[in-house]
């Protein structure tokens, strides 16, 4: 069999695609996850942690760090500890691309540090704090399993790997 080497840019050309995303996970010092209410497009009503897209240049940390800033006000100066990847396959019109994240620890909000929240109303139409068996009433089936993992993660101090299908499956 006979390889022919492309030039690199060329060769990047027949790779599939993929976006990244980067973001915080909290909890309350009760442990309860803390999440943030999608309000556009379609992720309106979508329960999502505090963070988003990767700019150009940027690290996956870097964009945790901008993303929750941004949509909570929140600055957060811990550590870089990863809790987790989640990687979404290719939605067709949905999405046209994988889609590749980073889920660091946020560590505890204090109940002062969730009363000062200040969501960005383009973004975001709400917060809250439940437990798990809450979200669970409240969460589709998919993204409330790759929830539980990383909360799973990050009670068990390791780290997982989560994959979903279409539409989060």
């Amino acid at each position: 069999m006979t390889h022919t080497w492309l030039p690199p840019a060329e060769y990047v050309e027949t790779l599939p695609r993929a976006t990244a995303y980067a973001c915080l996970y909290f909890t309350d010092t009760a442990g309860r996850p803390f999440q943030l209410r999608a309000g556009y497009g379609a992720e309106s009503g979508r329960w999502q942690w505090p963070g988003g897209n990767m700019d150009p240049g940027e690290t996956p940390w870097q964009t945790a760090l901008r993303e929750c800033r941004e949509e909570t006000g929140i600055v957060f100066t811990g550590p870089p500890r990863l809790l987790g990847a989640d990687f979404t396959t290719d939605r067709g019109a949905a999405w046209p691309a994988n889609h590749i994240g980073f889920v660091f620890d946020g560590g505890e909000l204090t109940d002062d540090q969730i009363a000062g929240v200040v969501l960005d109303p383009g973004e975001h139409s709400e917060y809250r704090v439940r437990t798990l068996e809450e979200w669970a009433r409240e969460m589709d089936p998919g993204a409330f399993r790759r929830l539980a993992a990383i909360d799973r993660a990050r009670r068990t101090g390791t780290t997982v790997y989560v994959e979903s299908g279409p539409a989060g499956a």
